[in-house]
């Protein structure tokens, strides 16, 4: 009879404990931090966009026929590589006959004037009058007429060489022009980028200032913009946490390295450069993300992390049933908030989809490492 109401007892007792640990086993599980003490920054929000530094619609200076092209969507090009060549076959042959004029000027400059010729001469017979005349053997009226023709071929050959001056001066900047020209139709990369967009390809006919490709640079600038209210708190040099929307929960540290001086006139908010501890590969033109700037910073006060903040409300963990606390709140970070008073040093509060517990709630727990 004991040995029947012993195994009687053991059983209700091996039921009990299976019960609660079902019960315990099939709880909610909550994720938790632990409240804890440490720096918390006075942190100011704002957005960020990364922009290529630069972008450069790619011309022709120069109209004519595509013949070849190295222009391919997303290819990177170094300052000064050949992009694109346009047809200089005409344009040669032009060369080529304005050299030829030139050079057949140059001979019959070389070769001499009849015209200094006819004045030396002229030269000549008026100091054989101006002797005569002096003895008296020639008039002087005769004398004057000879002085006029001497001037009016002096004139002449003055505006002889006037002439060739200006026609050497024509034809050698005319040729540094076409050569210019000539120049202008191989293009090359102007910095070093990446093509884009490319809206010419060989055999195209284009025009003057056609655009033929869309050049962004390789280098980047982190662009943050912040509201009116809080700008006046902002320095440059100040640090800065940068979470992009491309790369979740990661964030990135750096500084402010510019504050432009005027709000961008289609937000009305106000523009800061970033310089970010990122690698370079990672900053895509285009993407975007949130940022807090550190204006100033409490030590050695209580700290949670800023996802279980929920408006004023923390939901904490005590002796496995959920509590709902109403917080004071201090300086609000990217990551962490400052707590001033509503909960304790050590506490467990939930971190993860805290908004699905209630009051009362039992749970186990796993504090986030």
């Amino acid at each position: 009879m004991n040995s029947w109401r012993f195994k009687l007892l053991a059983g209700a007792v091996v039921a009990t404990l299976l019960v609660f640990a079902v019960l315990f086993l099939t709880r909610s599980v909550a994720q938790v931090a632990l409240v804890k003490r440490g720096m918390a920054p006075n942190s100011k929000p704002g957005s960020v966009t990364v922009q290529a530094e630069y972008e450069m619609d790619l011309k022709s200076e120069v109209g004519g026929r595509l013949i070849r092209s190295e222009l391919d969507p997303g290819k990177t090009v170094k300052a000064g590589a050949f992009l694109a060549q346009i047809d200089t076959g005409d344009l040669q042959l032009e060369i080529e006959h304005i050299a030829s004029e030139y050079e057949a000027a140059k001979q019959r400059i070389a070769i001499g004037s009849q015209i200094a010729l006819d004045l030396a001469t002229a030269r000549e017979n008026l100091e054989n009058y101006e002797r005569l005349t002096k003895s008296g053997n020639y008039p002087e009226a005769e004398l004057i007429k000879q002085r006029r023709l001497v001037e009016q071929i002096r004139q002449k050959y003055e505006g002889e060489q006037l002439t060739n001056r200006q026609s050497v001066d024509t034809f050698e900047n005319t040729l540094k022009v076409k050569k210019r020209q000539l120049e202008k139709m191989t293009i090359t990369a102007p910095f070093d980028g990446t093509v884009s967009d490319v809206l010419a390809r060989p055999g195209d006919i284009i025009g003057n200032n056609t655009i033929i490709a869309h050049l962004i640079s390789l280098s980047r600038t982190v662009e943050g913009k912040l509201s009116e209210e809080v700008v006046a708190d902002i320095k440059v040099g100040q640090k800065v946490t940068v979470r992009f929307l491309t790369y979740g929960e990661s964030s990135f540290r750096g500084k402010v390295s510019k504050i432009l001086p005027t709000a961008d006139p289609a937000t009305q908010r106000y523009i800061v450069h970033l310089q970010l501890d990122i690698p370079e590969e990672k900053l895509k033109p285009g993407i975007t993300g949130e940022m807090v700037i550190d204006v100033d910073v409490h030590e050695n006060t209580l700290i949670v992390p800023r996802r279980a903040v929920l408006g004023r409300n923390l939901y904490v963990v005590d002796g496995g049933r959920v509590e709902l606390r109403k917080v004071e709140l201090g300086f609000v970070s990217l990551n962490e908030v400052e707590i001033l008073s509503g909960v304790k040093e050590g506490e467990q509060v939930i971190v993860e989809q805290p908004d699905r517990f209630r009051v009362g709630d039992r749970v186990r727990v796993e504090i986030e490492k």
